[in-house]
């Protein structure tokens, strides 16, 4: 399996305190080596300052990875132009911080990296250096070729775990409703059905679709939208041979009765799905983009500015993250052996 590609992520922020912490819990047995682009002197740097003995080597190629992870943590070099001050964002790094996700997409894409997994960026700073898209879901997708890409979270602590898919991402609660409709509503999860067959190992993939409005609209007193198109994407889901029902009562989906009964809850809006989330799992939830050609995951949290430089960063979310791209790069890699069209 070739190695797992992490991006530096906002240089200010605590993604190189956590990348050197899961370097320092890897585990071979269950997780493929990988390698972070980055610029190895802030790496070097960052571990001196918290008390890390994390020794850093740079290589030239993501096939040098396996031979150095064991000792190091490995380093495609991306130097960056700026020296990072823990806390305090620096657009003179911009470009550095966008050039290693698009490296790492592309080595995805060549074939010498298995997935991509992002560390997190500060989209303030990133619009200083030009950076166009909302977040780093769309910025991938637009580097794919993919118009409308699909947000996943997941969470692994609870049991039965929660696996929410967004129809809607990074819009006002307002657009969000404005703009939902039932062909919407069937891409989405038309696509999270094929990438819990591919990715995630489930042959007959179970979908929760939410309601939008409480108790799902209750006939027509809380709204009409459940009724004239929620419902209407649940029928023809069905009858395209989709395990979908719905809509459900949103306040009522997220308990662990209900959530033993599917595999993926299908959410009409961010927040529908992220307080529940985050709730049960907040330091292990992962950020997964669907629908790509190749496979993305990343730690659901942000830059954390308040706590950067300071040795008291958790890496469970990366960690998570890193382990979910590995189980994904092996589902896939078996589906596809399997002679599956991918789709």
């Amino acid at each position: 399996m070739p190695p797992l590609a992490l991006s530096m992520g906002e240089p200010a922020g605590i993604g190189a305190e956590i990348a050197l912490k899961a370097w320092l819990q890897r585990s071979p047995a269950a997780l493929p080596p990988f390698f972070i682009l980055a610029d190895p002197d802030h790496l070097a740097d960052a571990a001196r300052r918290i008390g890390l003995a994390v020794p850093v080597q740079p290589i030239a190629k993501p096939a040098e990875t396996g031979a150095a992870f064991a000792t190091a943590l490995p380093v495609l070099p991306i130097r960056l132009a700026a020296k990072p001050q823990p806390g305090k964002p620096d657009a003179a790094n911009a470009p550095m911080t966008i050039a290693a996700i698009e490296r790492a997409v592309a080595l995805v894409q060549a074939g010498e990296a298995g997935a991509v997994v992002t560390n997190p960026i500060h989209k303030a700073a990133l619009y200083a250096a030009g950076f166009k898209h909302p977040g780093h879901t769309e910025f991938i997708a637009d580097l794919c070729g993919v118009p409308h890409p699909v947000m996943m979270l997941a969470a692994h602590a609870p049991d039965p775990a929660l696996r929410v898919v967004l129809v809607s991402i990074h819009v006002s609660l307002r657009q969000a409703i404005n703009s939902l409709n039932s062909d919407g509503i069937m891409r989405v999860a038309r696509i999270a059905d094929a990438a819990l067959r591919r990715d995630f190992g489930i042959a007959a993939p179970r979908l929760a679709i939410a309601g939008l409005n409480p108790h799902a609209g209750e006939a027509g007193a809380m709204g009409h939208e459940d009724a004239e198109i929620v419902a209407p994407a649940v029928r023809a889901l069905r009858a395209a041979g989709i395990d979908a029902f719905g809509p459900l009562p949103p306040d009522t989906m997220f308990h662990a009765e209900a959530r033993a009964g599917y595999d993926a809850a299908i959410c009409m809006y961010h927040d529908q799905g992220l307080i529940p989330l985050k709730t049960l799992d907040f330091e292990r939830g992962v950020n997964v983009t669907l629908g790509l050609p190749i496979l993305r995951a990343s730690p659901d949290h942000g830059t954390a500015f308040d706590i950067a430089g300071k040795g008291i960063a958790k890496p469970d979310s990366l960690m998570a993250a890193l382990h979910m791209a590995a189980d994904m790069v092996r589902h896939r890699m078996a589906y596809d052996r399997a002679g599956h069209d991918g789709h």
